[in-house]
């Protein structure tokens, strides 16, 4: 808690008076805190009283059984690509970090190319992947095949979103990861192997929880991105938030209404994360001041 500054009246010459403590006057504070409360109470009043915000139609769609399981999908798609995308992403970052030249460049490489192509067109690349393989064969590796299935059958439109957003997330997720190893002391972790302790346990319960503390706000950015970044796959039909609501407002004409509802949707499922975020960041943070 902010401690306001004093200062001390001088003593009277005669010493006979004891110091008298004045609180320092902050004027400019006060003039700023008012404009911004004005500022505040203008924006409300605007939205309030502007009847063209429609705020009967917002609440009409706002729990509309068509928006909540386009919310529904837009978590799903949130929670696979976040999932698999930091699963490979770790795997990822271990790679760049390995002495093996041709594991990290292997890595490298993949970073370098799904941090290159925008979002919408792997999305539209995994869609469409019918196009350039029609079957996918299982079976040795250059050698005869056990099997096949046809990719349209294999790589349904969800399927293919998931893998679009999982694969395009890894790339950022194996930075931010690597970027959390580099950032514990290297004395921790030749400490580790003097002790002895075998190199998966002393990464898992030394060196990771450690390097959590710089990963868990980055990871938090993206994720949050994500949540937004679904928005994206309506090109492919799908029915998450931002589709289902371009859906019902080109059939009903309440743009704006149906706009709103989505930013309020996506400020619910921003916040939530976000409190998440506070108490995970809390706890790999515990011992630091």
């Amino acid at each position: 808690m902010a401690v306001p500054e004093t200062r001390t009246a001088p003593l009277k010459q005669d010493g006979g008076s004891a110091p008298k403590v004045v609180t320092t006057r902050r004027p400019l504070r006060w003039v700023a805190a008012l404009v911004v409360v004005v500022l505040l109470a203008m924006v409300v009043n605007a939205l309030v009283t502007n009847s063209a915000w429609e705020w009967d139609v917002v609440g009409a769609y706002l729990f509309a059984p068509s928006v909540v399981r386009s919310v529904l999908l837009t978590m799903e798609l949130t929670a696979l690509g976040i999932v698999l995308g930091f699963a490979l992403g770790t795997v990822l970052a271990l790679m760049r970090l390995s002495a093996n030249r041709l594991l990290s460049s292997v890595a490298w490489g993949y970073v370098w190319l799904f941090r290159s192509v925008p979002l919408i067109l792997q999305l539209l690349f995994w869609y469409n992947l019918a196009l350039l393989y029609p079957r996918l064969s299982f079976g040795v590796p250059f050698g005869p095949g056990f099997f096949d299935v046809g990719t349209m059958d294999l790589i349904s439109p969800l399927a293919a979103a998931a893998l679009g957003l999982a694969l395009h997330q890894a790339a950022y997720a194996a930075e931010i990861v690597r970027g959390g190893l580099l950032s514990v002391d290297p004395g921790q972790r030749e400490a580790a192997a003097a002790l002895g302790i075998p190199r998966a346990r002393r990464l898992l319960r030394i060196i990771l929880p450690q390097a959590m503390r710089t990963i868990v706000p980055n990871a938090g950015n993206e994720i949050i991105g994500l949540v937004k970044g679904t928005s994206v796959v309506y090109i492919m039909a799908l029915p998450e938030l931002f589709y289902q609501v371009q859906v019902i407002y080109n059939r009903n004409g309440r743009v704006m209404a149906l706009l709103l509802v989505a930013a309020i949707w996506y400020l619910i499922l921003t916040t939530v994360l976000s409190i998440g975020q506070y108490y995970i960041e809390r706890y790999y943070g515990r011992g630091r001041s």
